[in-house]
């Protein structure tokens, strides 16, 4: 059974930093491209930052350029959401997802998905 699990969301105060991991099983994703999406109450999935397979390829929204890095670690079948320089705004449910092909930025290349952790940014 594949399986994406996040951890690492969290109450923090604006300008802190968390990182968000996405831990996959069932089979290896060294192959796939990984995205984190988020949506807020309310609000449409948006789409945060994609990885390629091998780690070369790296795709931003906006609103993450410059604050936000992912990352992948094959060997451990994890991804990484590396957020600094938090903003209330940035509150929002935080889903991993693998879309078995190149990272794109269109959720619904995504074949699977995790259960989301919960981040919440006081100001």
């Amino acid at each position: 059974q594949v399986q994406l699990i996040e951890s690492g969301g969290g109450l923090v105060q604006a300008g802190a930093s968390l990182r968000l991991s996405c831990a996959a099983s069932g089979r290896t994703f060294s192959r796939d491209g990984m995205g984190w999406f988020r949506q807020a109450p309310g609000e449409e999935r948006e789409f945060i930052a994609a990885i390629s397979g091998p780690g070369f390829i790296k795709n931003y929204a906006d609103s993450a350029k410059g604050r936000f890095t992912i990352s992948r670690d094959n060997a451990k079948n994890t991804v990484y959401l590396q957020m600094n320089s938090l903003k209330p705004e940035d509150t929002a449910v935080y889903y991993c997802a693998a879309s078995g092909a190149e990272p794109s930025r269109d959720y619904n290349k995504y074949n699977y998905w995790g259960q989301g952790t919960q981040v919440i940014v006081s100001s």
